[in-house]
């Protein structure tokens, strides 16, 4: 065989078993990370990569189950571990609930301990509505309101809140819940014209809690 054709063979050779090899690099983020610790004699070792790529799969699952216990610790972030909360607190489980919604009612009965006031049920109001909400409190009428400021409509979770809100009061003082829509003057300044206006195509319930 002519020495050209019997180097260009030996060079397809080289090409494909450097093919085989990177096809059987360590495919899981723990396997690759324990073989860039070994020698580099190992490169083509098809069982030291296999073996890294087996150790390394172990690895993975073990590091991914650490990490989502450990986000079972803290109630922004946990999961399935969410029910053991609501059952400490006392909360009624209610797993057809968005898990958002039922994290906001966890949070607010965390937040609810202490001597009843203003900043008190901010922060109750805080963990369920995530925009500017105020407190106004009217003691000749021995009652309070709680406007949400930052969210036009009425908030998807408006019941759980009315509810901690109630487990918080004391029992003499009423409670007023106040709500935001968007004005006329606000729409004026707009300064939309009738078919800039029509390309929204907003229904009046959308218009009214519109930005």
């Amino acid at each position: 065989m002519p020495n050209g054709l019997e180097g260009q063979k030996k060079a397809d050779v080289a090409s494909t078993l450097a093919a085989v090899y990177d096809e059987e690099l360590p495919r899981s983020p723990k396997g690759q990370e324990l073989f860039s610790y070994l020698p580099g004699y190992y490169e083509t070792s098809r069982i030291m990569r296999s073996d890294a790529e087996t150790k390394g799969q172990e690895m993975d699952l073990l590091y991914t189950a650490l990490n989502e216990t450990l986000d079972q610790f803290f109630v922004r972030t946990a999961t399935w571990g969410l029910e053991i909360w609501e059952r400490e607190l006392d909360i009624a489980v209610d797993s057809s609930k968005p898990i958002e919604q039922r994290r906001s009612v966890v949070e607010s009965k965390l937040r609810g301990g202490g001597v009843f006031s203003g900043k008190m049920v901010r922060n109750v109001a805080a963990a369920y509505e995530q925009g500017e909400i105020d407190v106004e409190f009217r003691p000749q009428e021995w009652a309070f309101t709680i406007t949400f400021v930052g969210t036009r409509g009425l908030p998807p979770n408006l019941d759980d809140l009315k509810a901690a809100i109630e487990n918080i009061k004391p029992a003499h003082l009423a409670v007023e819940y106040a709500f935001t829509y968007l004005r006329w003057d606000e729409l004026d300044s707009k300064k939309l014209t009738w078919d800039q206006f029509d390309a929204l195509h907003h229904t009046w319930n959308e218009l009214e809690v519109w930005k």
